[in-house]
């Protein structure tokens, strides 16, 4: 059988092991400044974000609260017309709380902006965005992203939280595939 890498049919790294932990570290630093004094609630959104999400809240030196949202899209919609669902709420009680929504990454942000309109009838003081990639070139809605790791173009990638066909997540890096036809 073959072995991760050969499986995805890795092209080339595009973000290394170490490339992703200083900037993680980076990213923790200035939420733990820009945070400092509040409460603030982490909502992971699952699966792609479990990584990233894990590496951030150890790089944030302030008491939080973590809790897991996840959305789904209808097959060959996203892209075109934003049907998503609700898979999983969150637990955690967010009234009036700082809210720090963490993803892996950000292409449409139609999915992005389900997520803060959901989140937004629980009444929370404030939300933030955060995500490890960003693809500003296809956005379709102005997305206020205050933190990201990397930015990214329509490249077709595998790791840190990212797969294909759910294989590739457990990769410790972020990897260039071939795309699928």
């Amino acid at each position: 059988m073959a072995n991760l890498e050969e499986t995805l049919n890795i092209e080339r790294v595009v973000y290394s092991e170490e490339m992703i932990q200083a900037r993680v570290r980076e990213i923790g630093k200035q939420i733990t400044e820009d945070f400092k004094g509040n409460e603030l609630i982490v909502i992971g959104v699952i699966k792609g974000s479990l990584y990233f999400l894990s590496d951030l809240t150890r790089a944030i030196d302030l008491p939080i609260k973590v809790d897991m949202v996840g959305f789904s899209s209808i097959p060959d919609t996203t892209s075109k017309t934003g049907i998503v669902r609700i898979t999983k709420d969150i637990d955690i009680d967010i009234t009036d709380k700082h809210v720090l929504v963490v993803e892996d990454v950000i292409r449409t942000g139609l999915t992005t902006a389900y997520i803060i309109q959901n989140l937004e009838m629980k009444k929370p003081k404030d939300i933030t965005l955060c995500s490890m990639l960003l693809n500003p070139d296809r956005l379709l809605m102005t997305i206020p992203v205050k933190y990201f790791g990397f930015e990214i173009n329509d490249q077709r990638l595998a790791g840190y939280g990212l797969d294909r066909n759910e294989v590739g997540r457990n990769l410790p890096y972020i990897a260039q595939i071939p795309k699928q036809k």
